[in-house]
């Protein structure tokens, strides 16, 4: 088991990025449909502050593992809400990495003034959607067809846990 988490810094962004690039060619993960440069995520990065960093995992100095809050709807009301991503390298996917660190995320949220935690995911992510029932997460809303990747439509589901 990997225990070990931090936040990130600015030289993670790399192989933040890295990670992140490896789901968008499946169209399960993400709604991006090419894959994003580090240039392109530098405002995404600076956006997360030590109130809400990005926390990674490492491995013999690699990080294999990251996890970000981020506002949700940018409005002062919501404030105590933030949305929830979580990504891992292809080489730990499947060997209770996200579990583990989803558990750890979930912890810190009060530390961040988190008190609603939202997951977007598309319906055919059986995985992700597996993996945050299993924490408890219920089905908020609903976003049918909302996504076109490869010609397809998708449907988006948010996925909600009051922590």
């Amino acid at each position: 088991m990997i225990d070990f988490y931090r936040e990130a810094v600015f030289e993670d962004l790399p192989q933040i990025v890295k990670i992140y690039n490896t789901t968008v060619a499946t169209g399960i993960s993400t709604a991006d449909t090419t894959e994003v440069s580090v240039e392109s995520r530098h405002a995404w990065f600076y956006a997360h502050t030590r109130e809400r960093p990005i926390l990674v995992k490492e491995y013999h100095g690699k990080i294999i593992a990251w996890v970000s809050f981020q506002p949700f709807y940018g409005r002062p009301a919501y404030d105590q809400t933030a949305e929830i991503s979580i990504y891992l390298d292809p080489n730990f996917r499947g060997k209770k990495l996200g579990q583990q660190f989803l558990a750890q995320a979930l912890e810190k949220a009060p530390e961040f003034a988190i008190k609603n935690v939202l997951a977007f995911i598309f319906k055919d992510n059986d995985a992700s959607l597996k993996l945050f029932k299993k924490f408890g997460f219920k089905e908020w809303g609903n976003l049918p067809g909302i996504a076109v990747i490869e010609g397809q439509e998708k449907d988006l589901l948010i996925l909600g846990l009051k922590v």
